[in-house]
């Protein structure tokens, strides 16, 4: 089932890579007490991703958090070692933090698993956005197969 509006986000726990290593972050460590813009996309380095998606919230970063977002986060499952690579060559700096969802735990809590087999790519996860408030979905915004539209950061920004 899909995580709907108004309804809490599942605890799960994230990884990110800091300058020690792979370090755990929990949703409620997350969310509590902020209003966080959160993106997935469905692989680091892949072509809309690398291109389109994330460059687009390191970019308005600036605006999202001037129109009240305390924190943006990009999910995706790959490892921390990937996402920090990832993050790093995007120059995603302190603009977005970088989280690895490496078993899909918290794909598959939220109802966002993308099965991407036939491609060779595993089980990743679909192309959303979400803003949320103190652990509670504001608005959810999920892309339809092969789209690029309603998750982006100049749509979350047009949101708020």
């Amino acid at each position: 089932m899909t995580i709907q509006v108004g309804e809490k986000v599942p605890s799960a726990t994230l990884k990110y890579l800091s300058p020690e290593g792979p370090k755990d972050i929990t949703t409620d460590e997350l969310f509590r007490g902020k209003k966080v813009a959160l993106f997935a996309v469905p692989g680091a380095f892949t072509p809309t991703c690398s291109q389109r998606h994330l460059p687009g919230y390191v970019d308005k970063a600036a605006e999202l958090k001037a129109k009240g977002i305390d924190q943006i986060a990009c999910v995706a499952v790959n490892d921390a070692f990937v996402m920090g690579a990832w993050g790093k060559a995007q120059n995603a700096g302190d603009k977005v933090l970088m989280l690895a969802d490496g078993s899909g735990d918290f794909t598959r809590a939220v109802g966002m698993e993308l099965d991407l087999r036939s491609r060779g790519l595993g089980v990743r996860s679909d192309r959303y956005s979400m803003i949320v408030e103190d652990g509670v979905v504001k608005a959810f915004n999920r892309e339809k197969p092969g789209q690029f539209e309603v998750s982006s950061a100049e749509a979350m920004l047009k949101a708020l």
